[in-house]
């Protein structure tokens, strides 16, 4: 047990701070979409003079010179239009900054893995702890070839740091890399400037609490009419008062409606933005807002009554329902999702599965109980070698995006998510558990048995099952035959419950009522044995 590393205890999952929510602009006009486009075509080229301007200043970066950044995207927009811009801004570096470490991380994990793997001999195999050395002469050279490549980059990163300096793509680095490969993405050079520069605008819009319907630059009434404040350059194209366009759209939103229709009655902040889809040719609102912490569920709370363990995998959801007292009840569960095809089906086949898992789990009243997984450190290709296929399905498992989803819709139906640490639950869940749950009915897989690993993590019990009677005949004369029954637990000797059913034959009426009783069984040692019809044995001094 020394080699084993130190678990984080069980903890319940916070519910979301914010909210976002999607319709479609239908009804839109030739002039609309005309406008929207030269509007976020101007504000994303002041968006991109703007974030230059960012990533130049570096870590020199202060107040004042955000101010100034600001004053100048006020002369060529508005001033709200320049808060924008700015906010995206310095989002959009904070996050390359934080991409930037994690970067650094990841270059140091591989070269720790490749200098212990040469400083071990060739042809060595390696254990559960630690990896062996490579395979062949071979392999050892073109690493060691690898390994100065790392260091390199680690030694040019680690600069770009200290100094300040990110490297940021409006657009997608992706999508620009697929300029130089249009063949290979199916894509006419055409084709990929439509997608380049719908990429590269900017209409999006913080909301301002107080101001009318939660938002001056992007404006949605109670009724879905949309209008957007016209930056200066393009106030001429204007078609109502006070240099605002309205759009022909009505819009929609069949999710959230009513949360979203009190907000802007309320005139509470609402942010809104704006963007194309290409390739359907539709053009999309998004609102979004912030929602107040709310109080978490205590954690015996959520273990009361049992919960449900579920077990994370490629191509489904494996889940059982555990009561209170860790023991797997009913039938395991499996919510199957299909990962290939497009971005959009990939996210509909995981919504779909996890809307099942949380309707099953609310029929019971159960929380739900999951790994805290995070695979960006296990997907490294010196981490697993020659495993391709184990780094591509570790790699195409949506753990964050299912995580987010989960807790976001889990919040709406009043489920509590509890997280627990994902350590050896499938190899101890395989060990413990696989085989007693397997039937001839039945057949247990490895994610059932981790699916009830996980929730006895969650409930705080060991994953273990009860262990054997000891030696010596099955008695006690080794120790107590259960390892979860302490000598000081109360009731540890009492009699068994009566289970109302019919009995087997060789079960007779009242059988078992003083299975207990030492003095009713005379057992070694007790009184029943000193009764007046016993006679005591001679003393060995006569």
């Amino acid at each position: 047990m020394g080699g084993l590393r130190e678990m984080v205890a069980p903890f319940v999952v916070p519910s979301p701070s914010g909210v976002a929510i999607r319709t479609r602009l239908k009804g839109l006009t030739a002039g609309d979409e005309k406008v929207l486009s030269l509007v976020g075509d101007l504000l994303g080229s002041l968006a991109s003079r703007d974030l230059k301007a960012r990533c130049s200043a570096g870590l020199e970066h202060d107040r004042e010179r955000w101010a100034q950044r600001k004053r100048a995207l006020t002369e060529e927009s508005s001033s709200r239009w320049a808060g924008s811009i700015t906010k995206a801004t310095h989002d959009q570096w904070a996050l390359a900054r934080r991409g930037q470490l994690a970067h650094i991380q990841s270059l140091q994990a591989g070269i720790e893995t490749i200098e212990y793997r040469l400083s071990v001999p060739v042809g060595e195999k390696g254990t559960k702890q630690a990896p062996g050395g490579y395979r062949s002469k071979r392999e050892w050279y073109a690493k060691r070839r690898r390994l100065g490549v790392l260091e390199d980059r680690l030694q040019a990163v680690r600069a770009d740091r200290e100094t300040g300096v990110v490297r940021v793509v409006r657009g997608g680095k992706r999508l620009l890399n697929t300029r130089h490969h249009l063949q290979e993405a199916q894509l006419t050079e055409e084709q990929w400037r439509t997608r380049w520069q719908a990429g590269r605008r900017f209409l999006a819009a913080d909301g301002e609490s107080g101001k009318r319907f939660g938002n001056e630059s992007i404006r949605v009434t109670p009724g879905g009419e949309v209008s957007l404040k016209l930056p200066a350059p393009l106030a001429h194209l204007a078609n109502a008062p006070h240099g605002r366009y309205v759009l022909a759209a009505k819009v929609v939103f069949a999710h959230r409606g009513e949360q979203w229709a009190d907000r802007v009655a309320a005139n509470r902040a609402v942010a809104y933005r704006i963007h194309e889809d290409t390739v359907r040719g539709r053009w999309y609102l998004t609102a979004s807002w912030t929602i107040p912490p709310v109080q978490t569920v205590p954690l015996e709370a959520a273990r009361a009554g049992g919960l449900v363990g579920v077990d994370t995998n490629a191509n489904h959801l494996a889940a059982w329902r555990l009561d209170e007292h860790g023991n797997p009840s009913g039938e395991p569960r499996r919510f199957f999702y299909d990962l290939s095809g497009t971005a959009q089906h990939r996210d509909a086949q995981v919504r779909h599965a996890l809307i099942r898992l949380l309707h099953w789990a609310a029929r019971h009243g159960l929380s739900i109980a999951l790994e805290d997984l995070d695979f960006t450190a296990e997907t490294t290709r010196e981490k697993h070698g020659r495993r391709k296929r184990f780094r591509k399905l570790i790699s195409g498992m949506p753990v964050s995006k299912l995580r987010a989803r989960l807790v976001s819709m889990a919040a709406e139906l009043g489920i509590t998510i509890v997280a627990v640490d994902p350590a050896y639950t499938s190899r101890w869940g395989a060990q413990h558990w696989q085989r007693p749950l397997t039937s001839t009915t039945r057949r247990t897989t490895r994610h059932d048995a981790a699916a009830v690993a996980i929730g006895r993590r969650a409930l705080g019990h060991p994953i273990r099952r009860r262990t054997a009677p000891p030696p010596h005949d099955r008695s006690d004369r080794v120790g107590h035959r259960t390892v979860q029954a302490r000598p000081g637990t109360p009731g540890r000797e009492g009699n068994r419950p009566r289970i109302p059913g019919p009995r087997p034959r060789s079960v007779r009426a009242g059988r078992g009522v003083n299975a207990v009783d030492q003095n009713a069984q005379h057992r070694s040692g007790r009184s029943a044995e000193h009764e007046s019809w016993q006679q005591d044995s001679l003393p060995l001094s006569l």
